[in-house]
């Protein structure tokens, strides 16, 4: 008898070993994609120069693509197989395979900034807006906003793909574009060179869904513990950010290379005003995107917005009490 009970010690000893992780095991590389550099990244970097993703297993290294169309496609080819971006829609309808796995943004955190002298929304007829690439969630919330204006995108007021923001700025003052779409951060930047800010879009009070953690349903279903690792370091940064100040705003000078206080402070600010804990995609800010797009892509009429979300990865989450947990970590 105590033969056969030192054996069901030993075979559970060695059930324990074999679901553990192996010691000293190495991280996995993976490479996770960010289209700008801006204040709605700021858990992507915290996530990586916190340690956050590597608690979970990943060695992550943040690729910086140039605009939401660049990252787009760079995610439908597989590298990096996970974009931080607010395009995943337009995308999709398009008949791209990506998915939101979570979501940050539940509104367009954009301002209109002009050139001196223009005072109203109006004065935008006739006149050259920015963007920083069609497709891009600058050109998705231009579209928005000049439809909210009553304006012909493109026939009263032109859209322009003029860079990334100091492009955009720099574009402004060499006299190509009349005005732009900027973030919170961005916009501190612009009135410090004397332009103004004519409108918030925040202030329409319509959802609509922004920035998101994006990937593939395929890169799911061959790397699902991956994509879930992943979203782990993703939300804790969330949670990390809103009781870290000091820390995030080290990390932020850093990866805007920007140390002015008013600039860390606005981004900051920002982020903590529209991020939820709970990073949900919202299925009503989808449906708003897709009623706009209807006109060019005929496909969003007939689209349902849980098409283009997988909540799979949360609601796990959820059950396993990681959420709970991080409420008691970060009180």
């Amino acid at each position: 008898m105590k033969h056969c009970r030192h054996i069901a010690v030993l075979i559970s000893a060695w059930l324990l070993l074999a679901s553990a992780p192996a010691a000293g095991q190495e991280p996995r590389k993976i490479r996770i994609g960010s289209p700008a550099i801006s204040y709605n990244q700021i858990h992507i970097w915290i996530a990586k120069d916190a340690g956050l993703f590597r608690k979970y297993g990943l060695d992550v290294e943040i690729v910086l693509l140039r605009g939401g169309q660049m990252a787009v496609q760079a995610l439908v080819a597989g590298d990096p197989p996970i974009v931080n971006i607010g395009t995943v829609v337009q995308a999709s309808l398009q008949g791209h395979d990506v998915v939101l796995v979570a979501a940050s943004e539940n509104a367009y955190a954009y301002s209109v900034v002009a050139l001196p002298g223009m005072t109203k929304l109006e004065q935008l007829r006739g006149k050259k807006l920015g963007v920083s690439g069609f497709g891009s969630a600058s050109h998705n919330a231009a579209i928005v906003l000049l439809r909210k204006l009553n304006f012909e995108p493109n026939k009263d007021v032109t859209i322009v793909v003029a860079g990334t923001t100091t492009e955009r700025i720099a574009a402004m003052g060499g006299g190509s574009i009349d005005a732009t779409l900027l973030t919170p951060t961005e916009v501190v930047m612009a009135r410090k060179r004397g332009y103004g800010e004519l409108y918030d879009m925040l202030d329409m009070g319509v959802e609509i869904q922004g920035n998101g953690f994006a990937t593939t349903r395929a890169f799911i279903k061959s790397s699902r513990e991956t994509v879930k690792a992943a979203l782990k370091g993703y939300v804790e940064a969330i949670h990390y950010i809103y009781n870290n100040k000091e820390e995030t705003l080290k990390v932020m000078a850093k990866y805007l290379r920007n140390p002015d206080p008013e600039v860390l402070e606005s981004a900051y600010n920002g982020f903590v005003k529209m991020v939820p804990k709970k990073p949900y995609p919202t299925l009503k800010g989808i449906q708003f995107l897709l009623d706009q797009f209807s006109a060019e892509l005929p496909q969003a009429k007939t689209a349902k917005p849980e098409q283009f979300v997988d909540l799979s990865l949360l609601q796990e989450l959820e059950k396993e009490g990681f959420f709970a947990e991080m409420g008691r970590r970060y009180r």
